[in-house]
C-alpha cells in the first residue's frame, strides 16, 4: 500500500505546497521519481511530468523518454519534456558531463515553471542522495552547511521523498508492482556518487544497519546548529557592522574578541564573497600587518590600524583627467573641479577642498589623478619632502580611502595640492603673486 499518509504528513511538517498547489515532478524514469508521480497522483495533487533527454545512453534515453511520455498519459496529465547537446555543453563551459547536465535541467525547470505557472517542482530526492550528498561534501571538504544534506525545501524545489530510504522505496516499488526503467549508468561506479552508493555505504550499514536513521537524527541537529549559527552571525551584525558611505567598518578591538574567530568571522565575511583561505591569511595578519588588502571577486577587504573595511570594488579606476589654461570646470570621479583665474592674490582658508595657487609656475597642461606609490611632495610650512604613503600614515588615511583622494600635478610632474588635505609649499601663494587659480571640488556623488 502506498504510503500517503506519511507523505503528506511529510509535505505538510515542511511546507513544500499547499494541496491546490500546480507541481512540476521531474522524472527520469527511475524508481524513485516515479513513485514520486504515484503518490502524487494517490495524494490528488495537480501535477505536470518534466523529463530531460540528456542524449548520453543512445536508445536507452529514448526509451526512458518515451517510458515518462506513456507515464503522463497513464496519469492524463501536462507532459513536457527536452533534449540537451549535453556532451557539447560541457565542453563549450569547461563543465563536468554531471555538472553540466544538472545546470541545464535546473535551468529548464525553472523556466518551464515559470511558463506554465507551476508553484513548486517536485524532485525525488530520498533520505540515501542526503546521506552520499553529506559524505561528498565531506570528503571534498565543507563548512557546516554542507552537513545539512539535502533540504526539504529550497526555494521552490520540493523534495517529498525525503522520510523514505532507498530500501523502503525498492520495496514499496516491488509491492505495488510499479514499472520504471533502470539507468544502467547508475551501476558504474566511474562517477564519485555511485563509489559512495556502491561501495562505501554498504561497508556503513556493517557498521550501523540503521544508518539512514541515524543520519536523519544527525541532519536535524545540524540544521539546528546552523540555524543557531545564523542567529548568532545575525546579532554580531548588528554589534559589529557600522555601515557608511565607503563602506562596512568593523572594529578590530571586537573582532579580535571573537570566539570561535575563524569560524564567526568567516560567516560574517562570506556574503561578500572572501574564502576561508583568506580569513586564515586575514587572522595571521591582524596583529602584524596593518595596511594589508584581502579582495574577493566582488569585494576588497583592507585591515586598518583601528578596524576592517570591506569596500565594493569599483568597475573600473578613475581616469587622470588633463587640465588646460581655458577649462573652467571638469570631472574627475564623483568631483567636479572648478577653476577660477584671479589677480587678487588670495589665499583660501577654512576650506580643505579649495585652494589657491601662484598661478605664474603652473605649467600647463595640469593633470589631476590618483596616487601613486612613488609620490611625494612638499607640504606647506615645511621645507623636506615627504611621500605620501607616509603623509597618509600621519593623517591616519584609510588604506581603501587613499585612490579616491584628488591629486592636482603641475606639468613637470610635481604634485600642487593634496585635495582635502594640504597644497604643497613650492605653490603656495606669496607676496611676490601676481595672479592666482583657485582649484575647487565639489562632491556630485
Amino acid at each position: 500500500m502506498l504510503p500517503v499518509g506519511r507523505f503528506n504528513q511529510f509535505i505538510t511538517q515542511n511546507n513544500l505546497f499547499m494541496p491546490h498547489s500546480n507541481i512540476l515532478v521531474a522524472v527520469s524514469g527511475g524508481m524513485d521519481s516515479v513513485l514520486l508521480t504515484h503518490l502524487l497522483k494517490a495524494a490528488g495533487y495537480n501535477f505536470g511530468i518534466a523529463h530531460c533527454n540528456f542524449g548520453l545512453r543512445g536508445d536507452e534515453s529514448l526509451a526512458d523518454q518515451q517510458f515518462c511520455n506513456k507515464l503522463a498519459q497513464q496519469f492524463n496529465v501536462s507532459f513536457h519534456t527536452i533534449n540537451f547537446a549535453t556532451r557539447e555543453y560541457a565542453a563549450d563551459n569547461k563543465l563536468s558531463i554531471q555538472m553540466a547536465a544538472r545546470e541545464l535541467r535546473y535551468v529548464w525547470f525553472e523556466q518551464i515553471r515559470q511558463q506554465h505557472g507551476y508553484h513548486a517542482i517536485a524532485l525525488g530526492h530520498h533520505q540515501n542522495d542526503t546521506i552520499e550528498t553529506i559524505l561528498l561534501n565531506l570528503t571534498r571538504g565543507t563548512g557546516i552547511a554542507g552537513l545539512h544534506g539535502i533540504l526539504p525545501l529550497n526555494g521552490v524545489l520540493a523534495r517529498p521523498l525525503l522520510f523514505l530510504s532507498r530500501d523502503e522505496i525498492a520495496e514499496i516499488v516491488k509491492l505495488e508492482e510499479i514499472d520504471y526503467v533502470e539507468d544502467s549508468s547508475n551501476a558504474s561506479t566511474k562517477y564519485a556518487r555511485n563509489k559512495l552508493r556502491h561501495e562505501v555505504i554498504p561497508k556503513l550499514k556493517l557498521l550501523n544497519p540503521n544508518l539512514e536513521n541515524t543520519f536523519e537524527k544527525n541532519l536535524r541537529h545540524f540544521r539546528e546548529l546552523e540555524q543557531l549559527l545564523e542567529l548568532t552571525v545575525t546579532e554580531l551584525k548588528l554589534n559589529l557592522f557600522d555601515y557608511q558611505d565607503d563602506g562596512v567598518h568593523l572594529p578590530l578591538e571586537k573582532v579580535r574578541k571573537l570566539q570561535p574567530l575563524h569560524l564567526l568571522l568567516f560567516r560574517l565575511l562570506q556574503e561578500y564573497g572572501f574564502s576561508e583561505a583568506v580569513t586564515d591569511d586575514l587572522i595571521t595578519a591582524l596583529d602584524k600587518h596593518p595596511g594589508r588588502v584581502f579582495e574577493s571577486r566582488g569585494h576588497r577587504l583592507v585591515l586598518d590600524r583601528e578596524q576592517l573595511v570591506i569596500v565594493k570594488k569599483e568597475n573600473k579606476d578613475i581616469e587622470p583627467v588633463n587640465i588646460t589654461m581655458e577649462d573652467k570646470r571638469l570631472y574627475f570621479g564623483d568631483y567636479a573641479l572648478t577653476i577660477l583665474h584671479d589677480d587678487s592674490p588670495l589665499i583660501i582658508r577654512d576650506n580643505p577642498l579649495a585652494v589657491a595657487i601662484d598661478a605664474q609656475l603652473l605649467i600647463y597642461p595640469l593633470t589631476m589623478r590618483s596616487w601613486q606609490q612613488s609620490d611625494f611632495f612638499y607640504p606647506l610650512g615645511k621645507r623636506t619632502r615627504k611621500k605620501l604613503s607616509d603623509f597618509f600614515i600621519n593623517e591616519k588615511v584609510a588604506v581603501h580611502k587613499k585612490a579616491q583622494i584628488p591629486l592636482l600635478i603641475n606639468g613637470n610632474g610635481d604634485i600642487m595640492w593634496i585635495a582635502g588635505y594640504r597644497p604643497d609649499e613650492r605653490y603656495k601663494v606669496s607676496n611676490n603673486t601676481k595672479k592666482v587659480a583657485i582649484f575647487e571640488l565639489f562632491k556630485i556623488a
